[in-house]
């Protein structure tokens, strides 16, 4: 008997599928906005959440710059455009950018609530800022981030960054990498 006929494969594989499509059930699917001024607060709760649990691995001055308050929330929705992402009417996540230089686009904000994470979320947030860059002739996206946030390093590696040599240096004495995209290669 092949073993793809086992009793036993069919029985696990069709209880495998049966759990994969009842949990796609369970994850309710994050919407994603234009975040506007009155959005700001919310904003900075989300960015306080989300990297509360890293505060130690920053320099107080690093961590104050990744979780500004309102006012500068506010502040940075004037240079370029955010983005939050809503499950269940409830904010779970924000993303922004900037434009800078000719036709590039800076990547900053891209955060998740804890009790949110892992549900797509910010993938989601990161196809609307890639997006917006390509409706707006953007050549390149780029990014800083720590080198602990490893699950964030992974997230734009698959979206298809990579690091830039010599492209590293500090947020307020806390280490950074930078990382691009080239979108006219794709």
């Amino acid at each position: 008997m092949d073993i793809c006929e086992s009793p036993i494969i069919r029985y696990n594989f069709s209880r495998f599928t049966e759990l994969s499509r009842e949990l796609a059930r369970m994850r309710p699917s994050a919407r994603i906005r234009r975040a506007v001024p009155t959005d700001a607060a919310e904003i900075a709760d989300v960015l306080r959440q989300s990297f509360l649990e890293f505060e130690a691995l920053y320099t107080p001055k690093g961590f104050a710059a990744t979780t500004p308050d309102p006012e500068q929330v506010g502040s940075r929705m004037e240079e370029g455009p955010a983005w939050i992402a809503l499950v269940e009417d409830r904010t779970a996540g924000t993303a922004s950018a900037v434009p800078k230089g000719e036709k590039g686009l800076y990547v900053r904000g891209v955060a998740v609530v804890p009790s949110m994470r892992g549900r797509g979320i910010a993938e989601v947030l990161m196809n609307e800022v890639e997006s917006f860059a390509r409706q707006n002739g953007c050549a390149r996206m780029f990014l800083t981030t720590t080198p602990f946030l490893t699950s964030a390093i992974r997230l734009y590696e698959r979206f298809g960054f990579t690091r830039v040599a010599n492209g590293g240096a500090d947020l307020f004495g806390t280490p950074l990498i930078k990382m691009e995209k080239n979108l006219d290669c794709e």
